[in-house]
């Protein structure tokens, strides 16, 4: 496997979204924790590669907002928390960790800001609070997203294209209008809106915003909802608050309602893969959701 020259984490504020110092081991761990391994040329193989094991072995989860716990983006935070601890994230965890990844192996990439359309009524419009990937491959310009929850993308996909194209999951289209971007995912047999977005460079301080209204602000869904998510060779796991879903494309989305905090903490940690250590006041929160309401 190539080495890596620079590295994953930063360690000053000014720089926390940015690969600074050499420190191969970094990289080698994020590949272990996603089960990569050999050639790291920085072309589309790679790419592809990466972006289907990364939300195979890192699942999508809230815990953290959903526990009144904060939400660090600093980049060894993020790295600490997704790679060594065993845990998931959003959007804005994810794919910066994934960014940083690409920048290390030599990728130019920058950060999108996306409005969420997935299971929004037409008429309700929702704020920038997602984070995307624009990364230049050999001169084309490819769409990537590790951090969409259950419609998580599991392959890039072409900025230029409004073609149909596959993924190992469902097939995807983008369309473009007047410089925005709608990506749709075909559900179902339909063919269904997951966001937009615009070609712009986002800064860190715009990230930090969105984050803290996602993870803080008492009506956002992130605060209220327990929201987890993670792809396999096979289908896709969901998880509403004590609700879990299995999808599997050409079947039917299959669901169960969770009875005690024994059977949600076991869909945690055997089908989302999340370590639960170390997580304050879990269980406590958990019980909540099995509490009759009057």
């Amino acid at each position: 496997m190539e080495t890596p020259n620079r590295s994953l984490l930063g360690n000053t504020t000014a720089n926390a979204y940015l690969p600074m110092l050499p420190d191969p081991q970094q990289l080698q761990a994020y590949f272990k924790r996603t089960g990569f391994s050999g050639s790291s040329a920085p072309d589309l193989v790679t790419l592809q590669r990466l972006h289907a094991l990364h939300p195979q072995a890192i699942a999508f989860e809230n815990l953290n907002s959903w526990l009144g716990l904060p939400v660090s983006l600093q980049a060894e935070h993020v790295t600490d928390k997704l790679v060594a601890q065993g845990r998931g994230g959003y959007c804005f965890e994810h794919n910066q960790l994934f960014k940083r990844v690409l920048q290390i192996l030599g990728y130019e990439v920058h950060g999108l800001s996306a409005r969420v359309l997935w299971m929004v009524p037409e008429d309700v419009s929702l704020p920038r609070t997602h984070m995307a990937l624009w990364v230049n491959v050999a001169g084309k310009p490819y769409l990537a997203d590790v951090g969409f929850g259950g419609m998580t993308l599991t392959a890039p996909l072409e900025l230029n294209s409004r073609k149909e194209q596959e993924t190992p999951h469902e097939l995807h289209r983008l369309a473009c209008e007047d410089g925005l971007y709608t990506l749709s995912a075909l559900v179902a047999g339909h063919w269904q809106p997951l966001y937009c977005f615009s070609l712009e460079r986002q800064l860190p301080i715009d990230y930090e915003t969105a984050n803290w209204y996602v993870s803080t602000h008492p009506e956002s869904r992130f605060v209220n909802q327990l929201i987890a998510g993670r792809v396999d060779n096979l289908g896709r796991h969901a998880l509403l608050d004590k609700r879990y879903t299995w999808h599997q494309p050409g079947h039917a989305s299959e669901s169960i309602e969770l009875q005690n905090q024994d059977e949600l903490r076991a869909v945690l940690k055997e089908r989302l893969l999340i370590n639960l250590d170390g997580l304050p006041a879990l269980d406590e929160k958990l019980a909540t959701l099995f509490t009759a309401r009057t």
